[in-house]
């Protein structure tokens, strides 16, 4: 990529954060605006769930083809066409006249969404090419999503309560527009030199796992889990695992490559980034229908009441990035998954919403973990992978994400939905919001014990290899031995 100057590195950087921001704006905007949405438009728990998570479904389910198209066809072209559907999807919702069509052009958002980080990502690592300096951009990275969670739940609530929530979604065009002017301008173009061929089958059986167990974890608690209707998509998602898995070992050039999980601290930081995103996406559903539905505040008082874990993130993202170059992955890691645990915890075993000063205390140690844990899963992601990977390698950790999220809301928001209706009384919303907090503590403590067991000598040697096996090309001939011996 030919981008030399530290200057111009710098403004690459700042471009490619400039589509993080608005994702990620439009995530913690939308959460602070769910309780107004859901009385204006009527919606259930699961309705709301489907706000979320028919984004992040379709983000996920295209993360890896985009990446990859990218490779192909130029990281450039892909990113500015992802920013224009991703202007043209928010202005659509701003137009929504019901859930129906609001669920519909979030999916349009989602599209352009997927052509945006997993491909920024990737023009990050080919222009931050020393191992230390990629690991400070990562970390500046990961701190625009503690501006985001910072700025969101404040912005959104000015927005709600003195426009309304279509409002939110306006704020992305202008930011978007910016965005592709820049890009435009300063972002040169590049390609992976052997980009992978488009798998068709692969990418549908991936829609089909994503959608039919989404769909069966939110409609499970209006159906019932024994009902033929949540069986069959159960049974969907478990077949389309089964084909994934055998189709992607026999294909010559995946849309996931298996390979990549032959490294420890790959395959560690895709289910680190599963168990963070989950409890992220948890933390912020059921907080925001608490902070409005059931202590009856505003949408601003409510982002004002999140400050304290947006700003932990913010401060703790870019130290996070600070560690993982100086120090490894290792330490952010540790510490990241003790201060979720233990944000959980307060919550579920301390009654922590019973006081502001344990409520708080619990957001401050949340912010902490997430701000750490990010940087560490990117930098795992893409280090030690050739850089004619990194758009796929990139999207990988990208879908884990938001697969993550995905999940975090579809549980979360089942486990919740008896106590989270409107008018549910204080006492039967914590009840059924306890599991919730037991839920998130044990991705906490998955995330430790992750950071323990996959940053060692021997899990940094497994990557090595890894990388060794796309270098020569001879990790396909060795499994295909595998498989007929």
């Amino acid at each position: 990529m030919p981008v030399v100057s530290r200057r111009r590195r710098l403004l690459v950087l700042a471009i490619c954060c400039l589509s993080l921001l608005i994702v990620s704006l439009d995530s913690t905007i939308l959460n602070v605006a769910l309780p107004t949405m859901q009385r204006e438009l009527g919606a259930s728990v699961s309705g709301m769930q489907w706000t979320i998570d028919a984004y992040t479904l379709v983000l996920a389910s295209l993360l890896m083809l985009s990446g990859s198209t990218a490779d192909r066809l130029g990281r450039r072209r892909i990113f500015t066409v992802g920013l224009v559907v991703f202007a043209i999807g928010s202005l659509l919702c701003s137009l929504a006249p019901g859930l129906e069509w609001l669920v519909v052009f979030r999916m349009v958002q989602a599209v352009g969404g997927s052509m945006l980080n997993p491909v920024a990502m990737s023009i990050i690592t080919n222009t931050f090419t020393d191992p230390r300096e990629r690991a400070r951009a990562i970390g500046v990275w990961g701190g625009v999503v503690g501006i985001s969670m910072a700025a969101g739940p404040v912005i959104g609530g000015l927005l709600v309560q003195n426009v309304g929530w279509r409002s939110i979604f306006w704020i992305n065009v202008p930011i978007g527009a910016l965005a592709l002017f820049l890009t435009l301008r300063y972002v040169p173009e590049s390609r992976a030199p052997r980009p992978r061929r488009v798998d068709a089958v692969g990418q549908l059986l991936v829609i089909a796992l994503l959608g039919s167990l989404t769909y069966a974890i939110i409609q499970a608690p209006e159906t019932g889990w024994t009902s033929p209707e949540i069986l069959s998509f159960v049974l969907v998602a478990a077949a389309s695992l089964a084909a994934l898995v055998g189709y992607e070992r026999r294909r010559r050039e995946p849309l996931i490559d298996l390979r990549f999980f032959h490294s420890v601290p790959f395959a560690g930081a895709t289910v680190t980034a599963v168990c963070a995103f989950a409890a992220l996406g948890g933390f912020l559903f059921v907080n925001t229908l608490y902070l409005q539905n059931i202590r009856g505040l505003s949408a601003l008082e409510a982002g004002l009441y999140m400050l304290p874990m947006a700003g932990m993130t913010l401060v703790f993202a870019p130290l996070s990035g600070r560690l993982v170059a100086g120090r490894g992955a290792r330490l952010p890691l540790l510490l990241a998954g003790t201060a979720m645990a233990a944000s959980g915890l307060l919550f579920a075993a301390f009654d922590a919403p019973s006081t502001s000063a344990l409520l708080l205390t619990g957001y401050v140690l949340f912010g902490i973990g997430f701000g750490l844990v990010n940087a560490p899963i990117t930098n795992t992601a893409v280090s030690g992978m050739p850089r004619a990977q990194a758009g796929v390698a990139a999207a990988v950790a990208s879908t884990s994400r938001q697969v993550g999220q995905s999940l975090g809301v579809a549980v979360i928001g089942a486990v919740l939905a008896g106590g989270a209706h409107l008018g549910a009384t204080p006492a039967a919303f914590l009840a059924a919001g306890r599991p919730v907090w037991w839920i998130i503590t044990g991705c906490g403590a998955a995330i430790l014990l992750l950071g323990a067991l996959t940053t060692g000598r021997w899990a940094r040697a497994t990557a090595r290899r890894t990388a060794a096996l796309f270098e020569n090309g001879t990790a396909r001939g060795h499994s295909r031995a595998g498989a007929e011996s």
